[in-house]
Protein backbone atom coordinates (compact mmCIF):
# COMPACT_ATOMS: atom_id res chain seq x y z
CA UNK A 1 0.00 0.00 0.00
CA UNK A 2 2.82 2.42 0.92
CA UNK A 3 4.58 1.61 -2.34
CA UNK A 4 1.39 2.38 -4.26
CA UNK A 5 0.96 5.73 -2.47
CA UNK A 6 4.58 6.70 -3.14
CA UNK A 7 4.15 5.82 -6.81
CA UNK A 8 0.94 7.85 -6.99
CA UNK A 9 2.64 10.85 -5.38
CA UNK A 10 5.56 10.52 -7.79
CA UNK A 11 3.25 10.35 -10.78
CA UNK A 12 1.34 13.40 -9.54
CA UNK A 13 4.53 15.40 -9.16
CA UNK A 14 5.83 14.35 -12.56
CA UNK A 15 2.51 15.27 -14.16
CA UNK A 16 2.51 18.69 -12.49
CA UNK A 17 6.15 19.32 -13.37
CA UNK A 18 5.53 18.45 -17.01
CA UNK A 19 2.48 20.75 -17.11
CA UNK A 20 4.48 23.70 -15.73
CA UNK A 21 7.43 22.96 -18.00
CA UNK A 22 5.38 22.63 -21.17
CA UNK A 23 3.18 25.59 -20.21
CA UNK A 24 6.24 27.79 -19.68
CA UNK A 25 7.66 26.78 -23.06
CA UNK A 26 4.32 27.46 -24.76
CA UNK A 27 4.10 30.93 -23.16
CA UNK A 28 7.57 31.67 -24.50
CA UNK A 29 6.33 31.20 -28.07
CA UNK A 30 4.14 34.32 -27.88
CA UNK A 31 6.92 36.78 -28.63
CA UNK A 32 8.08 34.63 -31.56
CA UNK A 33 4.58 34.52 -33.04
CA UNK A 34 4.10 38.28 -32.59
CA UNK A 35 7.40 38.97 -34.34
CA UNK A 36 6.47 36.65 -37.21
CA UNK A 37 3.04 38.29 -37.57
CA UNK A 38 4.58 41.77 -37.73
CA UNK A 39 6.31 40.72 -40.95
CA UNK A 40 2.88 40.88 -42.64
CA UNK A 41 2.26 44.58 -41.97
CA UNK A 42 -0.29 44.18 -39.18
CA UNK A 43 -0.58 46.75 -36.41
CA UNK A 44 -0.51 46.14 -32.68
CA UNK A 45 -4.21 46.54 -31.93
CA UNK A 46 -5.35 44.48 -34.92
CA UNK A 47 -3.06 41.59 -33.94
CA UNK A 48 -4.13 41.80 -30.31
CA UNK A 49 -7.79 41.84 -31.42
CA UNK A 50 -7.32 38.67 -33.49
CA UNK A 51 -5.61 36.96 -30.56
CA UNK A 52 -8.51 37.81 -28.26
CA UNK A 53 -11.14 37.00 -30.89
CA UNK A 54 -9.86 33.45 -31.26
CA UNK A 55 -9.39 32.99 -27.49
CA UNK A 56 -12.69 34.46 -26.31
CA UNK A 57 -15.07 31.53 -27.07
CA UNK A 58 -12.96 29.15 -24.99
CA UNK A 59 -12.85 31.48 -21.99
CA UNK A 60 -16.59 32.16 -22.23
CA UNK A 61 -17.27 28.40 -22.19
CA UNK A 62 -14.94 27.84 -19.23
CA UNK A 63 -16.48 30.77 -17.34
CA UNK A 64 -19.99 29.40 -17.96
CA UNK A 65 -19.13 25.89 -16.74
CA UNK A 66 -17.15 27.16 -13.74
CA UNK A 67 -19.97 29.51 -12.77
CA UNK A 68 -22.55 26.70 -12.80
CA UNK A 69 -20.33 24.40 -10.77
CA UNK A 70 -19.80 26.82 -7.88
CA UNK A 71 -22.84 29.09 -7.76
CA UNK A 72 -23.19 28.71 -4.01
CA UNK A 73 -19.58 29.70 -3.42
CA UNK A 74 -20.02 32.91 -5.40
CA UNK A 75 -23.08 34.28 -3.58
CA UNK A 76 -20.95 36.45 -1.29
CA UNK A 77 -19.50 38.42 -4.20
CA UNK A 78 -21.20 41.72 -5.00
CA UNK A 79 -21.48 43.63 -8.28
CA UNK A 80 -18.65 45.81 -7.03
CA UNK A 81 -16.49 42.72 -6.62
CA UNK A 82 -17.20 41.56 -10.18
CA UNK A 83 -16.44 45.05 -11.46
CA UNK A 84 -13.09 44.94 -9.66
CA UNK A 85 -12.33 41.52 -11.15
CA UNK A 86 -13.11 42.87 -14.62
CA UNK A 87 -10.92 45.91 -13.97
CA UNK A 88 -8.05 43.70 -12.82
CA UNK A 89 -8.48 41.65 -16.00
CA UNK A 90 -8.36 44.76 -18.19
CA UNK A 91 -5.14 45.78 -16.48
CA UNK A 92 -3.51 42.36 -16.73
CA UNK A 93 -4.58 41.23 -20.20
CA UNK A 94 -5.39 44.43 -22.12
CA UNK A 95 -2.98 47.09 -20.87
CA UNK A 96 -0.15 44.63 -20.24
CA UNK A 97 -0.63 42.94 -23.62
CA UNK A 98 -0.83 46.28 -25.44
CA UNK A 99 2.47 47.46 -23.92
CA UNK A 100 4.03 44.08 -24.71
CA UNK A 101 2.93 44.03 -28.36
CA UNK A 102 4.08 47.64 -28.82
CA UNK A 103 7.46 46.91 -27.26
CA UNK A 104 8.04 43.91 -29.51
CA UNK A 105 8.10 46.28 -32.47
CA UNK A 106 11.43 47.61 -31.20
CA UNK A 107 13.30 44.91 -29.26
CA UNK A 108 14.20 41.25 -29.71
CA UNK A 109 11.99 38.43 -28.49
CA UNK A 110 14.78 37.25 -26.17
CA UNK A 111 15.10 40.61 -24.42
CA UNK A 112 11.30 40.91 -24.19
CA UNK A 113 10.93 37.59 -22.37
CA UNK A 114 13.77 38.44 -20.03
CA UNK A 115 12.15 41.74 -19.05
CA UNK A 116 8.73 40.12 -18.54
CA UNK A 117 10.32 37.46 -16.35
CA UNK A 118 11.07 40.07 -13.66
CA UNK A 119 7.41 40.58 -12.72
CA UNK A 120 7.79 38.67 -9.40
CA UNK A 121 10.34 41.29 -8.32
CA UNK A 122 7.81 44.01 -9.15
CA UNK A 123 5.21 42.19 -7.06
CA UNK A 124 7.61 42.35 -4.11
CA UNK A 125 8.15 46.08 -4.62
CA UNK A 126 4.42 46.82 -5.01
CA UNK A 127 3.48 44.86 -1.88
CA UNK A 128 6.25 46.53 0.13
CA UNK A 129 5.23 50.00 -1.10
CA UNK A 130 1.50 49.43 -0.51
CA UNK A 131 2.11 48.01 2.96
CA UNK A 132 4.76 50.63 3.78
CA UNK A 133 7.08 47.82 4.87
CA UNK A 134 10.86 47.69 4.39
CA UNK A 135 12.20 45.13 1.92
CA UNK A 136 14.36 42.47 3.66
CA UNK A 137 18.07 42.57 2.88
CA UNK A 138 17.98 39.21 1.11
CA UNK A 139 15.32 40.46 -1.30
CA UNK A 140 17.22 43.71 -1.92
CA UNK A 141 20.25 41.69 -3.04
CA UNK A 142 18.05 39.53 -5.29
CA UNK A 143 16.46 42.65 -6.79
CA UNK A 144 19.85 44.21 -7.51
CA UNK A 145 21.01 40.97 -9.11
CA UNK A 146 17.93 40.82 -11.31
CA UNK A 147 18.12 44.38 -12.58
CA UNK A 148 21.85 44.13 -13.16
CA UNK A 149 21.05 41.20 -15.45
CA UNK A 150 18.44 43.26 -17.31
CA UNK A 151 20.97 46.08 -17.71
CA UNK A 152 23.55 43.71 -19.20
CA UNK A 153 21.03 42.21 -21.62
CA UNK A 154 19.90 45.71 -22.61
CA UNK A 155 23.49 46.87 -23.22
CA UNK A 156 24.20 43.88 -25.44
CA UNK A 157 21.13 44.68 -27.52
CA UNK A 158 22.24 48.32 -27.82
CA UNK A 159 25.68 47.23 -29.00
CA UNK A 160 24.39 44.70 -31.53
CA UNK A 161 21.29 46.48 -32.84
CA UNK A 162 21.18 49.64 -34.93
CA UNK A 163 17.59 50.48 -33.95
CA UNK A 164 17.19 53.80 -32.18
CA UNK A 165 14.08 52.61 -30.34
CA UNK A 166 15.54 49.88 -28.12
CA UNK A 167 15.11 52.05 -25.03
CA UNK A 168 11.48 52.77 -25.97
CA UNK A 169 10.80 49.07 -26.54
CA UNK A 170 12.45 48.17 -23.23
CA UNK A 171 10.37 50.74 -21.33
CA UNK A 172 7.16 49.53 -23.00
CA UNK A 173 7.79 45.87 -22.16
CA UNK A 174 8.77 46.84 -18.62
CA UNK A 175 5.41 48.62 -18.46
CA UNK A 176 3.81 45.32 -19.46
CA UNK A 177 5.64 43.55 -16.61
CA UNK A 178 4.47 46.27 -14.20
CA UNK A 179 0.81 45.97 -15.23
CA UNK A 180 1.01 42.18 -14.98
CA UNK A 181 2.53 42.47 -11.51
CA UNK A 182 -0.37 44.75 -10.51
CA UNK A 183 -2.72 42.10 -11.93
CA UNK A 184 -1.08 39.42 -9.77
CA UNK A 185 -1.33 41.58 -6.64
CA UNK A 186 -4.94 42.51 -7.40
CA UNK A 187 -5.99 38.95 -8.19
CA UNK A 188 -4.59 37.41 -5.00
CA UNK A 189 -7.73 38.27 -3.00
CA UNK A 190 -10.35 37.18 -5.54
CA UNK A 191 -8.78 33.95 -6.83
CA UNK A 192 -9.40 32.34 -3.45
CA UNK A 193 -13.09 33.27 -3.70
CA UNK A 194 -13.76 32.35 -7.35
CA UNK A 195 -11.16 29.72 -8.18
CA UNK A 196 -8.36 30.33 -10.67
CA UNK A 197 -10.23 29.05 -13.74
CA UNK A 198 -13.28 31.28 -13.30
CA UNK A 199 -11.21 34.30 -12.29
CA UNK A 200 -8.88 33.95 -15.29
CA UNK A 201 -11.80 33.47 -17.67
CA UNK A 202 -13.68 36.53 -16.39
CA UNK A 203 -10.47 38.57 -16.54
CA UNK A 204 -9.85 37.50 -20.14
CA UNK A 205 -13.45 38.23 -21.17
CA UNK A 206 -13.23 41.74 -19.70
CA UNK A 207 -9.87 42.35 -21.36
CA UNK A 208 -11.25 41.13 -24.68
CA UNK A 209 -14.05 43.69 -24.43
CA UNK A 210 -11.49 46.46 -23.86
CA UNK A 211 -9.42 45.28 -26.83
CA UNK A 212 -12.43 45.16 -29.15
CA UNK A 213 -13.52 48.64 -28.03
CA UNK A 214 -10.03 49.91 -28.79
CA UNK A 215 -10.15 48.29 -32.22
CA UNK A 216 -13.57 49.78 -33.02
CA UNK A 217 -12.72 53.31 -31.89
CA UNK A 218 -9.05 53.69 -32.78
CA UNK A 219 -8.06 50.76 -34.99
CA UNK A 220 -6.97 51.74 -38.50
CA UNK A 221 -6.94 48.22 -39.99
CA UNK A 222 -9.99 46.06 -40.72
CA UNK A 223 -9.65 42.58 -39.24
CA UNK A 224 -10.58 40.89 -42.52
CA UNK A 225 -7.87 42.36 -44.74
CA UNK A 226 -4.79 40.29 -43.91
CA UNK A 227 -3.01 37.35 -45.53
CA UNK A 228 -3.97 33.89 -44.32
CA UNK A 229 -0.62 33.57 -42.51
CA UNK A 230 -1.66 36.32 -40.10
CA UNK A 231 -4.80 34.45 -39.08
CA UNK A 232 -2.85 31.22 -38.73
CA UNK A 233 -0.31 32.92 -36.47
CA UNK A 234 -3.04 34.65 -34.42
CA UNK A 235 -4.92 31.36 -33.99
CA UNK A 236 -1.72 29.60 -32.97
CA UNK A 237 -1.00 32.41 -30.51
CA UNK A 238 -4.48 32.08 -29.03
CA UNK A 239 -4.27 28.31 -28.54
CA UNK A 240 -0.59 27.59 -28.00
CA UNK A 241 0.56 30.76 -26.24
CA UNK A 242 -2.62 31.81 -24.40
CA UNK A 243 -5.30 29.21 -23.67
CA UNK A 244 -3.26 26.04 -23.11
CA UNK A 245 -0.45 27.49 -20.95
CA UNK A 246 -2.86 29.55 -18.83
CA UNK A 247 -4.56 26.43 -17.51
CA UNK A 248 -1.58 24.06 -17.71
CA UNK A 249 0.52 26.26 -15.43
CA UNK A 250 -2.41 26.81 -13.06
CA UNK A 251 -2.98 23.05 -12.73
CA UNK A 252 0.75 22.38 -12.51
CA UNK A 253 1.12 24.81 -9.59
CA UNK A 254 -1.72 23.00 -7.82
CA UNK A 255 0.09 19.66 -8.21
CA UNK A 256 3.71 20.61 -7.44
CA UNK A 257 3.40 23.82 -5.41
CA UNK A 258 4.49 27.36 -6.12
CA UNK A 259 8.16 26.85 -5.19
CA UNK A 260 8.71 23.93 -7.53
CA UNK A 261 6.72 25.69 -10.25
CA UNK A 262 8.98 28.75 -9.91
CA UNK A 263 12.07 26.61 -10.47
CA UNK A 264 10.59 24.76 -13.45
CA UNK A 265 9.13 27.95 -14.95
CA UNK A 266 12.58 29.55 -15.10
CA UNK A 267 13.00 27.71 -18.41
CA UNK A 268 10.81 30.44 -20.01
CA UNK A 269 13.47 33.03 -20.93
CA UNK A 270 15.87 30.31 -22.07
CA UNK A 271 13.30 28.66 -24.33
CA UNK A 272 12.40 32.05 -25.85
CA UNK A 273 16.06 32.72 -26.64
CA UNK A 274 16.40 29.31 -28.30
CA UNK A 275 13.19 29.70 -30.30
CA UNK A 276 14.15 33.25 -31.32
CA UNK A 277 17.46 31.92 -32.63
CA UNK A 278 15.73 29.16 -34.61
CA UNK A 279 12.76 31.07 -36.05
CA UNK A 280 13.90 34.70 -36.06
CA UNK A 281 17.65 34.40 -36.45
CA UNK A 282 18.28 36.42 -33.27
CA UNK A 283 21.84 36.17 -32.01
CA UNK A 284 22.89 35.79 -28.38
CA UNK A 285 26.21 37.12 -27.09
CA UNK A 286 28.05 36.31 -23.89
CA UNK A 287 26.94 39.54 -22.19
CA UNK A 288 23.26 38.61 -22.59
CA UNK A 289 24.02 35.05 -21.47
CA UNK A 290 25.48 36.43 -18.23
CA UNK A 291 22.55 38.85 -17.91
CA UNK A 292 20.05 36.03 -18.43
CA UNK A 293 21.74 33.98 -15.72
CA UNK A 294 21.61 36.89 -13.27
CA UNK A 295 17.93 37.58 -14.00
CA UNK A 296 16.94 33.92 -13.60
CA UNK A 297 18.93 33.64 -10.36
CA UNK A 298 17.45 36.84 -8.92
CA UNK A 299 13.86 36.01 -9.83
CA UNK A 300 14.20 32.46 -8.51
CA UNK A 301 15.57 33.79 -5.22
CA UNK A 302 12.60 36.18 -4.90
CA UNK A 303 10.02 33.55 -5.91
CA UNK A 304 11.35 30.83 -3.64
CA UNK A 305 11.65 33.22 -0.71
CA UNK A 306 7.98 34.22 -1.13
CA UNK A 307 6.79 30.61 -1.13
CA UNK A 308 8.75 29.32 1.85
Amino acid sequence: MKTFLRAAQTNTFVTGALLVLLGSVLVSTKAILVKLAYQYDIGMIALLSLRMLFSLPVFVLIAYRSWNRQKGKLEGLTRKDWFKIALIGVMGYYLASMFDFLGLQYITAGLERLILFVYPTLVVLIVAFAGKKPIPGFQVKALLLTYLGILLAFLENVLNNSSENILLGTVLVFGCALFYALYIVGSSYYVAKTGSWLFTSIAMIAASGAVFLHQLTAGDQALGQFDWQVYALALTMSIIATILPTFMISEGIRLVGASNAAIIGSVGPISTIILAYIFLGEQLGWIQIVGTGLVVAGVLAISLQKTT
